[in-house]
């Protein structure tokens, strides 16, 4: 069973969230955070979230990375190196 489950499950038994975070040795925070997307999420509490970013600023633009990838597709069906030195030459 989960840390997150036992948590849960000790909470809605009716222990305090200090206690349970003392007793599985988390902090009270986070046991408070826990308790709330709980009650918002319901199930999906028992399971992490992604930590993906939901942006990303400092991508490449597409139409950059099709350029690169046509480029690579050329190189390497003319039989040249198509690493990305030969790409920026």
């Amino acid at each position: 069973m989960s840390k997150r489950r036992l948590v849960i499950t000790a909470v809605l038994a009716g222990a305090s969230q200090s206690e349970v975070a003392r007793r599985y040795d988390v902090s009270q925070g986070w046991v408070s955070r826990l308790m709330a997307r709980y009650r918002t999420e319901g199930q999906a509490a028992f399971e992490p979230r992604s930590r993906r970013p939901h942006t990303y600023p400092a991508a490449t633009p597409e139409p950059v990375v099709q350029q690169i990838l046509a480029l690579r597709k050329d190189l390497a069906e003319q039989g040249h190196d198509c690493g990305a030195d030969t790409i920026a030459w």
